[in-house]
């Protein structure tokens, strides 16, 4: 039960739009026109020197335009991209740096932010060769490693990401953003101290960088350190108090240490800044069931899957609270849905093994038990001995 699910987030760094400025046609037409007056105002003899001269000038004057007016154009769909990405429009955002691509084949900001709102989609793969193209263009373009880290690490490819953001950390030392997010890496991988390394020094570049904080202190919770992270969960609150994920994760620490109101409290203040955040409430359940609270941590249970109906966490969280009062067929029902997500759930099988026990169903509790083991799941040795004894098996 004590297995929360705790996330972190990062806010991708993107090149500034730029505003556009437009030449006016007309004005360059008379500006031509007028150069054209004064070469026939000179004398017959020079006019079949200076003609081809003037003409050359206005073809080259008009060609600069137009390659002008193109990238002003490749700029305009890139800007228009990015809004659209910032609204969540994904596809909307993808049509325009596709516009702005065909006009400037070799525009690497438009690559690098079609690769982010293909990330945005969860198309990693497509992400990462549009992060590639870019940096094809551009190989000193530390956003676009930096993404392309992101990208990776979203594959669960950790060395992959690390190795993009340590390229992004050669080119800019000072990429607060790089720091934070190969803190993320490592913390992925389960090396702690790297990671609380990285985020401190991407505090030193950015004292006020709040997602900094809030990831070194899921670091430290982690480690077992609930006081340390709860400190930085504070920091994190106090440059942003509309910080959903510090209030959520501060949540968990004093889940944790046990203190289940103060839990609650920050759950419920989760909730506020983001109603729709399915994780609190499953976790506002659980410090509900461990006060006893039964209807109220089945009611949180309800809402999460309301939000996230594939949510495996909670359809067993739900399950474990049926059976704790005595409704088993309710309590299968829900590790059944919970399986049915994630097939390879261990504590679902050993929840529900231990229904089905309770129900005197003892062989297909010794099949769930067994599969639980087989997923690396520990049984209680007493448990064992007592499905041993009630169902005559020896193994």
């Amino acid at each position: 039960m004590k297995n929360s699910v705790i996330k972190s987030t990062l806010r991708l760094l993107r090149p500034k739009g730029l505003s556009l400025l437009r030449v006016d046609p007309e004005r360059a037409f008379a500006h031509a026109h007028a150069l054209k007056s004064r070469a026939w105002a000179l004398s017959n003899g020079s006019i079949w020197i200076i003609l081809p001269i003037v003409l050359f000038f206005l073809f080259s004057y008009a060609s600069t335009q137009d390659k002008q007016d193109e990238s002003r154009d490749a700029e305009f769909y890139n800007n228009q991209g990015v809004l659209y990405r910032d609204k969540g429009q994904y596809d909307q955002a993808i049509s325009d740096f596709n516009k702005a691509l065909e006009i400037n084949p070799r525009y690497a900001y438009a690559y690098n932010n079609r690769g982010m709102a293909y990330r945005d989609k969860g198309q990693y793969d497509q992400a990462i060769s549009d992060f590639n193209k870019a940096l094809e263009i551009n190989p000193r373009y530390a956003y676009a490693y930096n993404n392309r880290g992101m990208a990776y690490r979203d594959k669960g490819q950790y060395d992959q990401a690390i190795s993009d953001f340590n390229k992004a950390l050669e080119i800019n030392p000072r990429y607060a953003y790089a720091y934070n997010n190969r803190g993320m890496a490592y913390r992925d991988k389960g090396q702690y101290d790297q990671a609380i390394s990285d985020y401190n020094k991407a505090l030193e570049i950015n004292p006020r960088y709040a997602y900094a904080y809030n990831n070194r202190g899921i670091a430290y919770g982690d480690k077992g350190q609930y006081d340390q992270a709860i400190s930085d969960y504070n920091k994190a609150l106090e440059i942003n108090p509309r910080f959903a994920y510090a209030y959520y994760n501060r949540g968990n620490a004093y889940y944790y240490k046990g203190q289940y109101d103060q839990a609650i409290s920050d759950y419920n203040k989760a909730l506020e800044v983001n109603p729709r955040y399915a994780e609190a409430y499953n976790n506002r359940g659980n410090a509900y069931y461990y006060k006893g609270q039964y209807d109220q941590a089945i009611s949180d249970y309800n809402k999460a899957l309301e939000i996230n109906p594939r949510y495996a966490y909670a359809y067993n969280h739900r399950g474990m609270v049926c059976g704790d009062k005595g409704q088993y067929d309710q309590a299968i029902s829900d590790f059944n849905k919970a399986l049915e997500v994630n097939p390879r759930y261990a504590e679902a099988y050993n929840n529900r093994g231990r229904a089905y026990y309770l129900k005197g169903e003892y062989g297909k509790s010794w099949e769930d038990i067994k599969k639980a083991q087989d997923l690396g799941y520990k049984i209680p040795p007493k448990f064992l001995d007592d499905l041993r004894k009630a169902s005559g098996k020896q193994n």
